[in-house]
């Protein structure tokens, strides 16, 4: 009598281990598809990366970019906006930071065009109407002002306008994203 019950003790173990494994594999089957969903879409991924030729911008000039949803500001700085930048390294700051912080190559500055106090757009101070102290951007909504380096210098602005990954890929092209 106990080799039969030994013998229907194993049949049944065997019954729960293939019963859950093929249970664990059809909840794989039925996942899978939601947490793909959850993936982004291709146009979005599409949008996640873009070029720039630089060899485009003049020295002084600045162009504004969509990258992500979001406006990103190149600036090809002068030589007196990058001595401007980098005097201001060790005055009080609201978020201190260096201008070699902010930059990768001292002629470029590429930072992300929101205003950090509540979402807004600044403006390029390289019009009359708007031009400031530090010839950086304005933001008309509060007062805040950057500098030439995206900095904070004055207004409710608690942070330095944010920076984009980016790298130099050479031949006058900058990847952002």
């Amino acid at each position: 009598m106990d080799d039969i019950e030994h013998i229907n003790s194993g049949r049944r173990d065997f019954i729960y281990i293939a019963t859950g494994t093929v249970a664990t594999i059809g909840s794989g089957f039925v996942a899978w598809p939601l947490i793909d969903s959850l993936n982004p879409a291709a146009d979005v991924i599409a949008k996640s990366k873009i070029e720039i030729d630089t060899s485009l911008i003049e020295v002084g000039q600045r162009i504004t970019v969509n990258w992500g949803g979001k406006p990103v500001f190149i600036s090809h700085r002068t030589a007196r906006e990058i001595s401007e930048a980098k005097a201001d390294d060790n005055v009080k700051l609201i978020d201190p930071a260096t201008d070699a912080q902010r930059v990768q190559v001292e002629e470029w500055l590429i930072v992300i065009g929101i205003c950090t106090h509540l979402g807004c757009v600044p403006l390029g101070q390289r019009l009359p109407v708007n031009r400031g102290r530090w010839s950086g951007w304005y933001c008309p909504c509060h007062g805040s002002v950057y500098d030439t380096a995206g900095r904070v210098r004055v207004g409710p602005a608690p942070r330095n306008l944010d920076l984009p990954p980016y790298e130099f890929a050479g031949n006058g092209i900058v990847k952002i994203g």
